[in-house]
This record gives C-alpha cells, structure tokens and sequence, in this order.
C-alpha cells in the first residue's frame, strides 16, 4: 500500500479557494439564466455544476474535473399562451435551475471558502508565533 502524495496546508487551501470560487461563478451564473428560455444551442439554459475531484492519493486538496451540465434534471414547463417561444399548447420550457436550490449551493460554495480563508489565515498567525519565538 503506496503513501499519495501529501500536500502542505496552503497548496490545500487554495486549491479549495479556487474550486469554491469557481463554484459561486457556476452558481451565479445559474441564477442569471434561471429564466432564459433560449440560448445560442436553441433550448433553454441547462444548470451547470462544477465535478470536483481528489487528484489521486493522499492529501492533496481538490481539483476541478470541469464544468458540466446537469442532464438528470428535466426542464420545466411553464404555461404561457403569449410568450414567444410557446409551443401550440401554450407551454415553454424553462431552464433547470431552482433558485432555492442555487442559493443553498452558494451560501454552502461561500461558507467552505471562507473556511479556506480561515485555514490561511491561522497558518499564517502560526507561521507569525513561530518566527517570534524563535528571535
């Protein structure tokens, strides 16, 4: 059974800065198209989420996989006889996003950054103790 490799408390930490970061992006960017019933593709926004992963073995923080779109997760149809994209029916399809949803993901993607930022910031008040004690 072969020891990962071990990364220091900062390498850690920031790579949860950077992942978490680019979550409340991915989140934001949610919110701002929870009601776009049209993209470029021609159907309506699909929610993305950020896939995180662990590089390998051992501590070595958290790394990006990527941004991917949410398939599991159906659009919604809404009723609305007058809006541009109806179908005959009447109905639209909206976006995935379900704006409780999203900020509950992005008070959780803000409250582990700034649990990140504590652990910088203590390493930071251990390394300034260390340094005194040892004039």
């Amino acid at each position: 059974m072969g020891v990962g490799k071990i990364s220091g408390p900062i390498d850690i930490a920031v790579s949860g800065l950077r992942a978490e970061s680019l979550r409340m992006k991915v989140i934001a960017d949610n919110i701002a198209n929870a009601e776009t019933s049209r993209t470029e593709s021609g159907g309506p926004y699909r929610r993305q989420h950020v896939a995180l992963a662990t590089p390998g073995r051992g501590l070595a923080g958290v790394q990006v996989e990527g941004v991917v779109a949410d398939m599991s997760t159906a659009f919604k149809q809404v009723y609305m006889p007058g809006h541009p994209h109806a179908n005959a029916e009447g109905m639209v399809l909206m976006p995935n996003v379900d704006l409780p949803v999203e900020m509950m993901n992005l008070v959780v993607a803000s409250r582990a950054y700034q649990a990140n930022a504590a652990v910088l910031k203590r390493y930071q008040d251990m390394v300034d103790v260390t340094l005194e004690l040892l004039r």
